[in-house]
């Protein structure tokens, strides 16, 4: 059973879609992912992509990010991040767009809306982290970090616009943390 690991809705339970439609970013990874965070999470604009359950950005709300915007636009994926957001309580917090991540990042950037923090979580190998990553550049803070999931497998170089500045591998799944070219030069893991 997924659930929410720390913060103030701590030990809430997740619904996910049956079967393989998604595949939920584990408590571990989870874990991981946000004790590397620590307090940028705090009053953060976090960004979702490829939300599935939407259990990485509620896991940010919790632990205290100001909004998150979930991009996800798998159906029965969005029935469950729907019902997480309000079993919760964060739908005040939380936006939904339920649309292509491609489609999402071009209109939040002819928007000029920026986010502290980019999670983008595709489908494994199958190319999804070189298409979007490049996109997600516009929309990330001049001191923001993209997080990349990815198989523990895959290997990627970072586009022109992004640099990469750690990798962090658990089992199959490794997170690579990307700072946009300029930005964040003296930080590291």
């Amino acid at each position: 059973m997924l659930r929410i690991i720390a913060g103030r809705m701590r030990g809430h339970r997740l619904r996910t879609p049956k079967g393989r439609t998604t595949r939920p970013t584990s408590d571990r990874v989870r874990e991981a992912l946000f004790n590397i965070l620590g307090g940028r999470v705090i009053d953060s604009r976090f960004l979702d992509l490829f939300a599935g359950s939407g259990a990485v950005g509620l896991e940010a709300l919790s632990r205290g990010a100001r909004e998150a915007v979930f991009i996800e636009n798998n159906r029965q994926a969005l029935a469950c991040l729907h019902a997480n957001l309000v079993a919760v309580g964060f739908q005040d917090q939380g936006r939904i767009m339920p649309v292509d991540a491609r489609r999402a990042l071009v209109d939040l950037a002819a928007r000029d809306c920026i986010f502290d923090l980019v999670y983008i979580d595709p489908p494994y190998r199958q190319g999804w982290g070189a298409i979007v990553l490049p996109m997600a550049a516009a929309v990330l803070a001049p001191a923001g970090l993209a997080i990349l999931e990815t198989a523990a497998a895959e290997a990627g170089s970072p586009p022109a616009a992004m640099i990469m500045k750690a990798r962090r591998v658990y089992g199959d799944t490794a997170l690579n943390f990307y700072t946009r070219a300029g930005g964040l030069a003296g930080w590291s893991l």
